[in-house]
């Protein structure tokens, strides 16, 4: 647009120079060029076209008026860029904000197509850890004259922050998603900064899943890349994605903290973790060193993982967060 302006306005200077045209013409002319292609609307322009986690070229011709979300991480993001009047339907998962609970489900790991059509939507923002199961769901969606996005399946932060942009894009909030992204960043480096004062790393073992099925993440997780922020060790980093883990190499590693994540459906997990039998002599244990953290704020892709790195650097280094 800003090239097609200022050739535009080359041309109109020629010509105004050979009819003999005022300068004050020439300037009007100039200012008005400026004006345009200095606007901060031209991200948030339509029709847009996007390549989505599929490699599907996907083409917006207007501002989404109605919005469908197939997964809480996607429906986060939208709340977050203040479209939660857009959003007309949520998958069976959606939990987050409480408003959440009065937009009209759509299914759950089996995604209702009828239900979502009668929604009339304009934008379905799919995700790729389900897209294979729902393809031939997606595609009924598209063969119904539906805009269907789907969003990538974030392994790290940069990925996450590529999710938010890319829904900003799709939404007509491209100004928004980088501004919320940039004050995750900024979040993060603060997390950073205090925990740069610790003089001795702490070895960090992080449990998913309650016994007798003991579930960690391990290299190339979320979880990973949030202890490397807090500054602390990954027990587990000698395992690559998440893996189920024996109770007997549990206490071999020997962490100094033990972190788990499914308090929100599970009575007392501390409790539980204390009370293993054989795990006595594990330093967080006998140091009374076992957190709870909602799983939510540590494995959801959306902008609320900012506090999931800060609710593990209070958990794992209490003392630099005390004051």
């Amino acid at each position: 647009m800003k090239k097609l302006l200022s050739l535009l306005f080359a041309v109109l200077l020629t010509i105004s120079g050979l009819a003999g045209c005022s300068d004050q013409s020439a300037k009007q002319e100039e200012n008005q060029s400026s004006d345009q292609s200095a606007q901060p609307t031209d991200e948030n322009a339509f029709p847009v076209t996007i390549t989505d986690a599929l490699d599907h070229e996907v083409t917006i011709e207007e501002t989404p008026k109605r919005i469908v979300s197939l997964i809480p991480s996607n429906t986060e993001v939208i709340y977050e860029l203040g479209l939660e009047k857009e959003i007309v339907g949520v998958s069976d998962f959606d939990n987050y904000p409480k408003e959440v609970s009065d937009k009209e489900k759509v299914g759950g790991q089996e995604i209702n197509v009828e239900k979502i059509i009668s929604l009339n939507p304009d934008l379905v923002l799919a995700h790729e850890s389900g897209a294979q199961l729902a393809s031939e769901a997606l595609q009924q969606l598209r063969d119904s004259g539906i805009a269907v996005i789907v969003v990538n399946e974030a392994a790290n932060f940069e990925e996450v922050y590529d999710s938010i942009t890319m829904i900003g894009k799709a939404t007509g909030k491209a100004d928004k998603a980088s501004e919320t992204i940039n004050d995750m960043k900024k979040q993060v480096e603060e997390v950073k900064k205090k925990v740069a004062e610790v003089d001795e790393q702490k070895s960090v073992f992080v449990e998913v899943s309650p016994e007798p099925e003991i579930y960690t993440p391990g290299k190339n997780t979320f979880m990973h890349e949030m202890l490397q922020i807090i500054n602390a060790i990954n027990a587990s980093a000698d395992i690559d994605g998440w893996a189920k883990i024996d109770q007997e190499t549990i206490i071999d590693k020997n962490p100094d903290v033990i972190i788990t994540t499914y308090g929100y459906y599970t009575e007392n997990p501390k409790q539980q973790v204390l009370n293993r039998e054989g795990w006595s002599k594990v330093t967080a244990v006998e140091s009374d060193q076992v957190h709870d953290v909602h799983s939510d704020l540590v494995t959801r892709s959306g902008p609320r993982l900012v506090e999931g790195v800060e609710q593990l650097a209070k958990a794992v280094y209490p003392e630099v967060f005390s004051e």
